[in-house]
């Protein structure tokens, strides 16, 4: 039934979800380092091949139902690719702007082998850029990864409900990584939240 494949495509992407916030968690990082000490230079490595690993298990063990939400005719289809590559560009932009090295782990290994590793940097050595595609969003990543991932010219029932869940991921993931980054930038970050919309570039004013 379609009803129980949703809910175990839902059910796998939390284990995944779970699992990948308590890996990337300060706690976590914390307990590791104090183990292997300047050894965890390699956690962030370790991370993405894990997280990677996790999330090809979870899409070869979901159930896949063979329904199709929508499959847009020309032009739309045409618009929609467009818009899809646009917003690849923007990932692109927004990606300028962070280390690449030190998102996939390589910059602290490298660190480590020269014997410049400090164990409080955990597994990343951090610093608060408000740059770029940042002065629009705080999470500039998630926005274009949402457009990205959202503007298909075909979408299936399986495609649909995993990207339902990745957007309510992301605006998860983006709560708990603010508390770090306050615990690492301080008033700093406050103020950067005040200024700017956390994934998309609107403001939702409250009235009294």
């Amino acid at each position: 039934m379609i009803i129980i494949d949703i809910f175990i495509i839902i059910l796998l992407f939390a284990l995944f979800a779970f699992s990948h916030t308590l890996l990337a968690s300060n706690k976590t990082k914390k307990a590791v380092a104090e183990k292997l000490g300047e050894k965890i230079a390699f956690y962030r490595a370790f991370y993405n091949l894990s997280s990677f690993l996790l999330f090809i298990v979870f899409y070869a063990t979901a159930p896949k139902p063979n329904v199709i939400v929508y499959d847009l005719r020309f032009p739309f289809d045409i618009i929609t690719f467009a818009l899809q590559v646009l917003s690849l560009i923007g990932l692109v932009w927004a990606s300028r702007y962070i280390s690449l090295k030190e998102f996939i782990g390589t910059a602290q290994i490298e660190r480590f082998l020269r014997g410049e590793y400090k164990i409080e940097d955990l597994d990343e050595k951090q610093t608060l850029k408000i740059e770029g595609a940042s002065k629009i969003v705080r999470h500039p990543i998630y926005l274009f990864s949402i457009l990205f991932l959202g503007l298909r010219p075909t979408m299936s029932l399986f495609y649909l409900i995993m990207f339902l869940c990745i957007v309510v991921y992301f605006y998860v993931g983006s709560i708990f990584e603010e508390r770090k980054l306050i615990e690492t930038f301080g008033n700093d970050y406050l103020e950067y939240q005040l200024r700017v919309p956390r994934i998309f570039p609107l403001r939702i004013r409250r009235t009294k």
